[in-house]
């Protein structure tokens, strides 16, 4: 008989199949975990935010426009094809060795697509996936160098394992959809509970003059205020940019927004021990240095994320605003020192930290501290109670929050936008 991977008996050669096949299926699960945490998280304790490396991230992959097909996360076809490689080495026939090294090429062609699309377009890349490519490369490389030779897969099968991937995707889809509908009842609950259990806190003693929405021309007088630590290079900035943008708009004059700039580079912030993000401190002064067009500004730098990273992008954004001053003026310098050290003023929410900013983003949401970025449906649940205390129902929070989540329910409102995109 040929030379075989799975059915010559060579033992060695069917464990290293079963372990590239068992490793594609860990990493997927462990993709797919992060997914659905990153975008329907469960508490508001769970938030996304920069913690580790700027490039090694696995929140741009879950935030990113192909994360998902139609609520089919990508991870799940990841999964498929691990299962199959396990499953031919625990049951070996010809037909399912010749079908899997068929599926191998292919699915080692998709794996360099999406290393090449997070490596030169997301300029990120998630170490989950990066275990999944590791594992589907060695089986590639298995099949291909031991593999039966010549050979065609089975049709037969190829029939088989496209009915099931295609019933495994329909449920991923009603479980996505499960989760977008549990963003807008009981989570939302829980999360604005979450919110009023939180600790009260003082606004920054120094309120960056940049501002994202106004309502009021005083910070205090708005129903709705926001004091935003963050970094105009973050990427989990970069989610929340999104849901903000939507929320301002359907909260236009009842929101007050400040930009509290927290680049997280060693070269301009000295309130926590990171240096993730390099070029922020330089972005930063370009957006600070004239308020009256720092919105114009913050706004570009976020729709033209990947770009903004680049040194050559940012002097042509000084140019064309007229800021090339910026980097050199001794006053803005001061201000984003200023603002940079407000983070400091508070009480560390982690042993690893000193102060409590100590992260991006970190939203002061009416006096209580949010840590990390919040999906659309929890910011808006959260809108919505404020605005019901400033009403007069303050003392009924209880009450409040059981009413609005039976009167949405029984509204049946459209979900929203899907945050990914």
């Amino acid at each position: 008989m040929a030379a075989s991977l799975t059915i010559d008996g060579s033992g060695w050669r069917r464990f290293w199949s079963f372990f590239a096949g068992a490793g594609m299926v860990a990493a997927s699960v462990l993709t797919l975990r992060h997914f659905f945490n990153a975008n329907f998280p469960e508490s508001i304790f769970r938030g996304s935010f920069c913690d580790i490396s700027a490039f090694f991230n696995c929140d741009s992959s879950a935030y990113s426009p192909i994360a998902h097909f139609h609520g089919v996360p990508m991870g799940y076809f990841g999964l498929f094809a691990g299962l199959l490689v396990v499953l031919g080495a625990l049951l070996p026939s010809a037909a399912f060795e010749r079908t899997n090294k068929f599926l191998s090429f292919f699915n080692a062609l998709g794996v360099i697509g999406l290393f090449v699309y997070s490596v030169f377009f997301l300029k990120t890349l998630c170490l989950l996936c990066s275990g999944y490519y590791v594992f589907s490369l060695l089986s590639f490389f298995l099949f291909w160098r031991y593999g039966l030779r010549w050979s065609l897969p089975s049709v037969k099968l190829l029939a088989v394992f496209a009915v099931l991937a295609s019933a495994g995707a329909y449920g991923f889809q009603r479980f996505y959809e499960a989760k977008k509908e549990a963003q807008l009842g009981g989570v939302a609950l829980k999360v604005v509970r979450e919110y009023y259990s939180l600790t009260e806190v003082p606004n920054p003693s120094f309120l960056s003059p940049c501002w994202t929405a106004r309502a009021s021309d005083r910070f205090e007088d708005a129903p709705i205020r926001i004091v935003q630590y963050s970094d105009l290079l973050c990427p989990d900035c970069l989610f929340l940019y999104r849901q903000l943008k939507q929320l301002e708009k359907e909260y236009r004059g009842k929101v007050n927004i400040v930009f509290q700039f927290f680049p997280l580079e060693a070269k301009c912030n000295t309130v926590v021990e990171k240096d993730l993000h390099p070029g922020a401190c330089d972005i930063s002064l370009l957006a600070a240095y004239d308020p009256a067009k720092f919105k114009a500004i913050h706004d570009e730098i976020f729709e033209n994320f990947q770009k903004a990273k680049s040194p050559e992008w940012r002097a042509q954004l000084a140019r064309k605003y007229g800021v090339e001053a910026a980097l050199s003026d001794s006053a803005t310098q001061e201000r984003l020192r200023r603002i940079i050290n407000t983070g400091a003023e508070y009480e560390r929410t982690s042993d690893k930290y000193a102060h409590g900013v100590r992260s991006t983003p970190t939203m002061i949401i009416n006096n209580r501290m949010v840590i990390g970025t919040l999906p659309y449906t929890h910011l808006k649940a959260i809108f919505e109670s404020l605005l019901s205390a400033e009403g007069g129902q303050a003392g009924e929070k209880g009450r409040f929050l059981e009413n609005w989540v039976d009167t949405r329910t029984k509204e049946k409102p459209a979900l929203p936008p899907n945050p990914i995109k």
